[in-house]
């Protein structure tokens, strides 16, 4: 039996992040997202994604991250795991809504 698979596209900073995970739901703390079992591709081959290993190396010793649920731009469902990957956010991406407690300057 296949293992479900989810693909999460989420912004954190400038940065469009996309992950494949075994588990999503959301989580006991309000307003986030649960992300467990985060998945990469197998590194036998020679060829080497330098945006995969920079994952890699950002979510070694994970056990689950949380992500504002603001920040999550989509949770597909996939068949097939893809290439995880980091890329700029451009054009009309933005997060929503905005934060709800913003400092003041000197706080």
């Amino acid at each position: 039996m296949a293992k479900t698979l989810y693909k999460i596209r989420f912004i954190s900073g400038d940065k469009v992040y996309e992950l494949y995970a075994r588990h999503v739901y959301q989580g006991d703390l309000y307003g986030f997202v649960v992300i467990e079992d985060i998945v990469f591709g197998e590194t036998t081959s020679v060829v080497v994604d330098p945006q995969e290993e920079k994952l890699k190396n950002e979510f070694e010793g994970v056990e689950k991250t949380l992500i504002p649920m603001h920040a999550v731009l989509r949770i597909d469902q996939v068949k097939k795991q893809g290439v995880a990957k980091i890329s700029t956010a451009t054009g009309n991406v933005a997060s929503f809504p905005p934060p709800i407690y913003t400092p003041k300057s000197g706080d």
